[in-house]
């Protein structure tokens, strides 16, 4: 009876046990849809539709991905290129059910089908919508699963900021991936002092008369360097135009974003005259890591291609291989789901069904009720595929993104760089520095040899004179005093002075011509601050500044500099008074203590003679009287030499010779002394008191820069610093004294105390202090405008 009971209890568990599995099992349905939405016959979507049935068939194959689960592919039909009929067919993949769809293939396409991706909690993942501004705040389900334009425009200003180019033309196409683009690169090149001077928009539907109008706007600007942004079809016509316009050769530089790299890889057979006109341009490429996989999948790409049938085949670009590891990505995630009890299920959507009752066409769209648990294993999912380690950041970028910078030769490019956001520009692969700490420092930016357009290796300058003669307006301190260095003809913008003269010869050594005006700065009541000159050249009031501007580490932030063009420091002028000789100046040179102790020396070592040679020198004998006369006469006319009275003592002789010598010392002290108070000036305030001492006050040029300096590096109270508005106030403060709220002691450049000192002997300089580099013309951190000023030196 008990083994009957203990049977029936094992079949009992063994049925539980079954139907506990099934239970299990039932959660993987036998099949998922996934969606494609790309155009197959654009540049990205032949090559992505391609990779997507690759792994779509390597996953099915595997029993290991989704254990018994297969992925069903649901392409869109052809768009065409039309952005409202990729809208539409992006909807129809959704009414399917399709647990996500890879597609998206433009910015604006994601914009907007990524609102219903919202509505329907269908993940939208995409390789070729890289728009910077797709944030998961606003977008929640989408995510981008190739790197951003965010880090592509960061690289480019790496590459502009390497090579010292500030100043950039921008050529995008006006939708939203083009405006957001080069958006971003703006705030991008700003961080490094730069600016995209123009921004040529074109039309998504331009034609080449559109853009060859822009072209020759783009001609007639200062600017060489330029940035073309724009889709694949666009571009080669850009550089078609740009060829006929003789402005691919010498002195441009184009840098083209990824649809460059993207049509070399992809179009095997491009035209010689076409690899001509791309001759020299910089382009930019998603890196992906070199591995076994890469390799594998690059070797069977060809029998991939075949397959599809087609007489052209593609060639492999960097989108195929994102949106293949983004169909491995959506099954690993996929597999998770299921792990934690998802199951794949749809629902109406009464919301939706509310808001589009009237469009009997959207009513077959449904709700995905596992979307948000798909979507957070789509996140956290870390993977390596043929691209290399594939997981996000908290943003939703990939992690640690990089691009390979690439020199357009030949019938090809080479390769000549990379840029990564850890360790920015560099000729060894981004994996490889990853193990080192990060060094993003200006010696640590690296880039091969590039040939430019021409043929050259030479870097182009980046800049030459527009043809339309713009002028330049350099600001000039409108000066109160020190007008030999600088003063305005009364109300005209005519200037004089110095510095006039040094900028002026500059521009005659110049080769060719050069259009400017001066403009002055300042009320002309007080003396102009140069560091608010040099704040308005980095404004953009004028192009540059002339004048007496001391080159400081602080102004060098914000502007740039030229070559200093007098040498300058810091001096301190204090007032000197004469001492009249008098009777008693004779006795100067020593003070009481040392008249004093002198004499002391002399009774002691008379003392001491007197003691080794008066028994063995009759000299020194008699009576003591004559004793105490010839020691002190013997003592005394060693100030002279001319002692008469022997030695002969050896100790004594040691003794005088040692006296001697201290008798020279003294009479050279007294000496170089005494002719010092009778022909020379004293001063009559010594540098270096205490700072807190309140009897000290200075003097400084109201709105120069000393005053931060001295009580940033001298510690001195801003109480005790006077500024003062003319040459007049100066000599007033200074016949007032501190004690009657003037100054004891003035201090600026050193070329102004020199023009100041020349016509003031009560003064004199007591110290000085070589704390700048000199003084310097001023341009906006740009080549384009401080080459007028910089190359004469």
């Amino acid at each position: 009876m008990a083994v009957a009971w203990f049977l029936s209890f094992l079949v009992i568990c063994n049925s539980l046990h079954s139907c506990a599995v099934s239970a299990s099992v039932s959660t993987r349905p036998i099949s998922v849809n996934i969606g494609c939405a790309f155009s197959l016959n654009s540049t990205i979507g032949k090559v992505v539709k391609i990779a997507i049935d690759a792994a779509t068939e390597d996953i099915n194959s595997s029993p290991r991905v989704l254990r018994g689960t297969l992925l069903k592919l649901r392409v869109q039909e052809d768009t065409k290129a039309s952005r409202f009929q990729a809208v539409i067919e992006t909807m129809k993949l959704m009414e399917s059910e399709a647990v996500a769809v890879i597609g998206a293939e433009t910015a604006t396409t994601a914009h907007v089908v990524s609102h219903i991706a919202n509505e329907l909690n269908v993940p939208l993942l995409s390789v070729s919508a890289t728009d910077p501004t797709m944030s998961p705040l606003q977008y929640p389900f989408f995510v981008l699963t190739a790197q951003s334009d965010l880090f592509q425009m960061a690289a480019i200003a790496a590459i502009l900021n390497h090579y010292k180019w500030r100043e950039v033309i921008a050529i995008y196409s006006d939708d939203d991936d083009g405006r957001n683009s080069i958006t971003t690169l703006g705030e991008k090149v700003a961080e490094d002092y730069g600016k995209i001077t123009y921004r040529a928009a074109l039309k998504p539907d331009a034609s080449e008369d559109d853009i060859t109008s822009m072209l020759i706007q783009v001609r007639s600007e200062a600017s060489r360097v330029i940035v073309v942004h724009v889709p694949i079809a666009f571009g080669s016509l850009v550089f078609d135009v740009a060829q006929v316009l003789n402005m691919t050769g010498n002195g441009y530089v184009w840098i083209a974003t990824s649809w460059l790299s993207t049509l070399l890889d992809t179009e095997n057979r491009l035209p010689i005259e076409t690899h001509d006109k791309f001759l020299g341009v910089l382009t930019l490429r998603m890196h992906s890591q070199d591995s076994n996989l890469k390799r594998a999948f690059v070797s069977r790409w060809r029998n991939l291609s075949s397959s599809e049938g087609s007489h052209d085949l593609p060639g492999l670009n960097v989108y195929g291989l994102y949106a293949y590891d983004t169909v491995w990505l959506v099954a690993r995630a996929l597999d998770a789901f299921f792990k934690d009890g998802g199951n794949i299920t749809f629902t109406k959507y009464e919301k939706l069904y509310k808001r589009v009752e009237r469009f009997s066409s959207f009513r077959a769209l449904k709700f995905f009720d596992g979307g948000k648990l798909l979507l957070k294993k789509i996140e956290q999912t870390n993977m390596t595929g043929i691209t290399g380690p594939l997981s996000f950041t908290s943003d939703r970028f990939l992690l640690n993104p990089a691009f390979e910078v690439l020199n357009a030769v030949g019938n090809g490019y080479r390769r000549i760089g990379y840029w990564s956001n850890y360790s920015g520009l560099s000729i060894v692969p981004p994996e490889a520095l990853h193990q080192k700490e990060a060094n993003i420092t200006v010696s640590s930016q690296q880039l091969s040899t590039v040939i430019w357009p021409g043929d050259t290796k030479e870097t182009p300058l980046g800049w030459v004179f527009p043809s339309g003669g713009r002028e330049f307006v350099f600001g000039v301190p409108n000066r109160v005093y020190y007008r030999e260095l600088l003063s305005r003809i009364d109300e005209s913008k005519m200037f004089i002075g110095f510095c006039v003269d040094v900028f002026r010869a500059a521009l005659n050594l110049l080769p060719y011509p050069v259009s400017y005006k001066l403009e002055p700065f300042g009320d002309g009541k007080t003396n102009p601050s140069p560091t608010d000159l040099v704040r308005q050249v980095r404004a953009d009031v004028y192009d540059g500044a002339i004048g007496d501007i001391a080159i400081t580490t602080a102004r060098t932030t914000m502007a740039d500099f030229t070559q200093p063009f007098i040498q300058s420091g810091i001096a301190f002028v204090a007032p000197i008074r004469k001492l009249s000789p008098s009777m008693w100046s004779f006795l100067r040179p020593f003070t009481p203590q040392m008249w004093g102790v002198s004499a002391s020396f002399f009774l002691f070592v008379g003392a001491v003679i007197w003691v080794l040679e008066h028994r063995v020198n009759d000299q020194f004998r008699g009576p003591p009287k004559k004793q105490v006369v010839t020691t002190l006469w013997f003592i005394f006319s060693t100030l002279f030499t001319a002692q008469k009275e022997k030695v002969l003592s050896t100790l004594g002789r040691f003794v005088v010779i040692v006296w001697l010598l201290v008798v020279f010392i003294i009479n050279n002290s007294y000496t170089a002394s005494l002719s010092s108070i009778l022909t020379a000036e004293k001063l009559s305030y010594r540098w270096r008191v205490n700072a807190t001492d309140g009897s000290l006050r200075i003097g400084y040029q109201r709105g120069s820069f000393l005053r931060h300096y001295m009580t940033d590096e001298y510690r001195i109270d801003k109480k005790l610093l006077v500024p003062l508005n003319s040459l007049e106030e100066i000599d007033k403060a200074f016949a007032d004294g501190p004690e009657n709220g003037g100054i004891s002691a003035y201090v600026d450049e050193r070329p102004y105390v020199e023009l100041f000192l020349s016509t003031r002997c009560y003064l004199t300089i007591i110290d000085e202090d070589f704390t700048t580099f000199g003084w310097g013309f001023v341009s906006l951190i740009n080549p384009n405008y401080a080459i007028i000023m910089i190359c004469a030196f």
